[in-house]
């Protein structure tokens, strides 16, 4: 419990998704939480990116729950049946960049709106974003996939900015983003080239979940990866 006597909750934001599902099944079995919940678009709540009534619901019904002492956006945008990542130049298109970012940078964003004041004021408190290494511009070395790149860059700077806010409300929280590595899901799927550390979804949560246990006030802010790495900007 917190300082209110409240009971400390841990959220997954994305829930439906291979690696959200797999952290709501690792979180279910760790007793510092009284409850875990899981939201996405079929959920109830019902939790949707693209409206930010529903995120809004969203946080305050799991605020209700009790003290949020660990929150995960699992979301994630890289292709569908109507969009690929971009290989060049002459493939970008205005709707589907602004989709990307819809998605990838300004969703979350909006999620750090209204999540990040809902979070204790005092204690431990980890709200952790799932970025991606593509997303670092130090570590551009073979170009391609604008939207995709663009658009974690972006939610980035949103993390880094919204964490120097939250650590004058709440000294003791972080605010991260994480690269997952590439996991065994419908987003990474079609480029899981031979030769790459592929992670079954189970794999990749404990790595995560390890990894933000080891994370102190003075990281928030920062961009790691799966091994607890900082990530060049």
């Amino acid at each position: 419990m917190d300082a209110t006597g409240r009971d400390d909750v841990a959220v997954v934001f994305g829930a439906g998704g291979g690696i959200g599902g797999a952290l709501v099944a690792a979180l279910a079995g760790d007793r510092r939480f009284a409850a875990v919940i899981g939201l996405g678009r079929g959920s109830a709540p019902r939790f949707d990116l693209l409206d930010e009534a529903s995120i809004a619901e969203a946080v305050r019904a799991v605020a209700a729950r009790g003290a949020i002492r660990l929150a995960i956006d699992a979301t994630g945008f890289l292709h569908d049946e109507a969009q690929m990542p971009e290989k060049s130049l002459r493939e970008l298109d205005a709707c589907r960049l602004a989709r990307s970012f819809a998605l990838n940078a300004i969703g979350p964003a909006l999620l750090m709106k209204h999540l990040l004041p809902a979070l204790p004021r005092e204690g431990r408190a980890v709200f952790a974003t799932l970025s991606a290494r593509v997303g670092s511009i130090g570590d551009n070395r073979l170009g391609g996939w604008y939207g995709y790149r663009a658009s974690k860059a972006a939610l980035n700077q949103f993390v880094r900015t919204a964490a120097v806010e939250l650590a004058r409300r709440s000294p003791a929280a972080i605010c991260v983003a994480l690269h997952p590595g590439t996991v065994a899901t419908g987003l990474s799927a079609p480029f899981a080239a031979a030769g790459l550390d592929v992670q079954a979804p189970e794999v990749a949560a404990a790595r995560l979940l390890a990894v933000i246990d080891r994370l102190t006030p003075a990281e928030s802010g920062g961009f790691f990866d799966h091994r607890g790495e900082a990530v060049p900007w």
